[in-house]
């Protein structure tokens, strides 16, 4: 299995998309940007770093460049400027210029943290993304979305820098535990229920297949997924309209993750978010009772725990004023108008938001007036 998806600004290639199995193929793809004895840095985390670090700083060596590696302790935790700051001095010790390229090799935090530390780094040099995890795989390593997590904050503090490449190595996945996985499958079902009813409908007929990471359905659904978010770029780089369709569940979610203290995985919070914006949804009459119920239990079967009611409500609500999507201070929501159309809206109330709370709080949930 192999797929390559190009990511285009008009008629030009921006970079390529590369889904496949294995690293065979990771040095064909690399070697037109290390031609010009480029140096490299591999950027890693603590849990990935021991299980594909040295294969990766083979294959650059043996295309003939200087290679260094660079890791940082596992953790969103980690995901900061202080974290940066140690990565910027590693690189001016090791003499990296603008023309050097980074590789980040793991996760959205190495990804975010890799791509933010490109975009500001003597003002911007290369980097290439290699996702490890199938919430990097099919989010946070396609689009140059680039960030860090600021005193609680999540992602206050980022670039737009897109990468030269990205390179899945779906084998990756099998190393993933299971709250890893429905991390990532969160945003895999986030993408269907926004644009694609027909990938929706194959992740419900398919579910154990997904469950048991069979090779065939994950790459059906990341190729679907990585498709769908590769559009949606392209029409919108920079997120001034389309594109914020992609933080369906996530204004509700990073306010829960961060009140958790981000001890709930942001995939999970994301489903966590999308089920109170599909309650939303269903009070509004943008959905059918149906339609919530269908979405509710394929999250019940896939095993996500939907029960937050250790966390304040009100708390959660405060802390979406404090999320980087807001506009003019007002906070833009994603609803679902028919389960795979999302819409934008700037007129949810707080209120509105604690009645979606309500369905993952363990709270009655009187019909919103």
């Amino acid at each position: 299995m192999s797929e390559i998806i190009n990511v285009k600004n008009g008629d030009d290639i921006l970079y390529e998309i590369n889904i496949t199995k294995g690293f065979q193929e990771f040095s064909k793809f690399l070697k037109p940007f290390l031609s010009n004895g480029q140096k490299v840095c591999i950027v890693s985390d603590s849990n990935v770093a021991p299980l594909y670090m040295d294969k990766i700083k083979n294959i650059v060596e043996e295309c003939g460049n200087v290679c260094f590696s660079f890791v940082f302790n596992a953790g969103e935790e980690n995901k900061n400027l202080n974290t940066v700051q140690d990565l910027y001095e590693f690189l001016i010790e090791k003499h990296m210029e603008r023309r050097d390229i980074l590789i980040a090799l793991g996760g959205g935090v190495v990804g975010d943290l890799t791509g933010f530390t490109a975009a500001t780094y003597l003002r911007g040099i290369g980097f290439i993304q290699v996702p490890t995890t199938l919430l990097a795989q099919t989010d946070s390593s396609i689009g140059g979305k680039t960030g860090v997590d600021f005193r609680g904050y999540k992602n206050m503090v980022g670039a737009f820098h897109q990468p030269s490449l990205v390179y899945m190595n779906m084998d990756t996945v099998n190393t993933l535990d299971n709250r890893q996985f429905l991390s990532g499958l969160g945003e895999v079902i986030k993408t269907a229920l926004i644009r694609d009813a027909a990938l929706l409908d194959f992740i419900e007929d398919n579910t154990c297949k997904i469950i048991d990471k069979d090779t065939d359905a994950l790459s059906h659904i990341v190729t679907g997924s990585c498709k769908i978010k590769k559009g949606v770029v392209e029409r919108d780089p920079k997120e001034f309209g389309e594109r914020a369709l992609l933080n369906f569940g996530h204004t509700l979610g990073h306010a829960i993750e961060k009140c958790a203290g981000f001890r709930i995985l942001h995939g999970e919070c994301v489903v966590l978010g999308m089920v109170a914006a599909l309650k939303i949804s269903l009070s509004r009459k943008l959905i059918s009772e149906d339609d919530y119920n269908r979405i509710y239990e394929l999250f019940e079967r896939l095993g996500y725990n939907l029960d937050i009611s250790y966390l304040n409500a009100d708390e959660i609500i405060a802390a979406t004023k404090s999320d980087k999507k807001m506009d003019k201070g007002i906070v833009k929501f994603i609803l679902l108008d028919g389960l795979g159309n999302g819409i934008i809206v700037r007129d949810i109330t707080d209120d509105e938001m604690l009645y979606g709370l309500s369905a993952i709080m363990n709270k009655e949930q009187n019909e919103y007036k």
